[in-house]
């Protein structure tokens, strides 16, 4: 599981860096800043603070992130950036059209799929992973239903696995099923009954690539690339399997261990799957956001669920003290969150090992964001709150 950008608003006062960079190789270029454009008379959004989201990427490669790669547009002002290099040894610009690893941001790419499923029919959101999917879950857990997986109130767990370092870097090559993820699920309580809490899981996901291959009968990834990226175009955006590498210009991906760079570019990814091991470019996903939020790959009824959080529902902390309840935050394959001066952006964030990614826009589209930064440390970057602040706050 990994961070989310909820916490935008926090970003000024975010702590320093505790990690100490590691030594550098190879001198950096300065950041590349565009010009900012104005704004269309057609939108109150606040102008883009060009000089802000300049400051945002500079210093790299530090301790935090090797590089960055910014893209703003819409009707409110446009704006692109790039920071750091593609290697720490050899140096290099990062080109505007690398493509990186955008993990959790995959979720938006199958949530997709999913829902136009929904509306074709072939799956029904109060329809239960009992019904599709017989056996999969031990016959102890409650029904969970399919809109339950989709905003992440199933309460079905994670299975118990080792997260240090030197256990993610002896098995980063390793061969994962969804199957095998699933086993290890069901060996560990329900953490709540369904629908009464919300909590972010890959879990969540990766049930729902299982009941797209079985409505469809075709690996999910086949039905990503039929349903929306060869639609769209997205020439850039690929869905790797069982390939470690990453295709066309990229920059490396680091992980700092005892304050060390070890490189983890070539890394298995079929342990997130559905729920994450999917690569693109800041073009691609601009692309996704600006077919998906106008309306093209789904249905108006659809495309409302996701940006509508459940209601009364609050997010899981392992507690049953409401006191310190925090509101649900994410919807049928989206998150919400409300920024200082009251603008609400849509999006997900994704982290893999090397690589943190964030896609969010106002639902208008008027401003839209996508950012990747090498990030050197586990989940997602709290660059990408820094940046985040920087495209959307006035």
């Amino acid at each position: 599981m990994f961070t989310r950008i909820a916490a935008l608003a926090l970003a000024a006062a975010l702590p320093t860096w505790a990690l100490a960079a590691p030594a550098l190789a190879a001198a950096a270029p300065a950041a590349k800043c565009s010009a900012a454009t104005r704004p269309s008379e057609r939108t109150s959004l606040p102008a883009l603070n060009a000089a802000a989201l300049c400051e945002s990427i500079s210093g790299l490669p530090n301790g935090q992130a090797t590089y960055s790669l910014v893209r703003v547009r819409g009707e409110a002002g446009s704006w692109t950036g790039s920071s750091g290099v593609r290697d720490v040894d050899k140096g290099g610009r990062v080109p505007d059209d690398a493509r990186f690893r955008i993990g959790s941001v995959t979720k938006m790419f199958t949530a997709t799929v999913a829902l136009q499923l929904v509306g074709e029919g072939k799956l029904d959101l109060d329809g239960t992973v009992q019904h599709y999917l017989p056996g999969l879950l031990p016959a102890s857990y409650p029904p969970v239903t399919v809109a339950q997986l989709l905003n992440h109130t199933s309460g079905l767990p994670s299975p118990t696995l080792p997260h240090d370092d030197q256990w993610i870097l002896d098995h980063r090559f390793d061969k994962w099923t969804p199957q095998r993820w699933m086993d290890g699920v069901g060996k560990n309580p329900m953490e709540f009954t369904p629908g009464t809490k919300q909590h972010y899981l890959n879990t969540n996901t990766i049930v729902l690539g299982m009941l797209i291959e079985k409505v469809t009968g075709r690996p999910y990834g086949d039905a990503v690339r039929a349903r929306i990226i060869r639609p769209l175009g997205l020439r850039h955006t690929t869905i790797p399997g069982e390939d470690v590498r990453i295709p066309g210009p990229h920059a490396q991906g680091y992980m700092a261990v005892d304050g060390k760079l070890v490189n983890v570019t070539e890394m298995s990814q079929t342990m997130p799957w559905a729920a994450g091991e999917m690569i693109s470019t800041t073009e691609n996903l601009d692309r996704f956001m600006v077919a998906l939020y106008g309306g093209r790959l789904l249905k108006p009824a659809l495309l409302d669920k996701m940006f509508t959080l459940p209601e009364g529902v609050p997010m899981y902390d392992g507690n049953d003290d409401p006191s310190d309840d925090k509101p649900a935050t994410y919807t049928m394959g989206l998150s919400a969150t409300t920024l200082p001066g009251g603008v609400t952006i849509y999006g997900k964030t994704g982290g893999r090992y090397g690589y943190s990614t964030g896609v969010f826009a106002t639902r208008d589209l008027k401003r839209r964001l996508v950012v990747s930064v090498g990030s050197t440390t586990k989940g997602d970057s709290a660059m990408l709150q820094t940046i985040g602040l920087a495209a959307f706050a006035s």
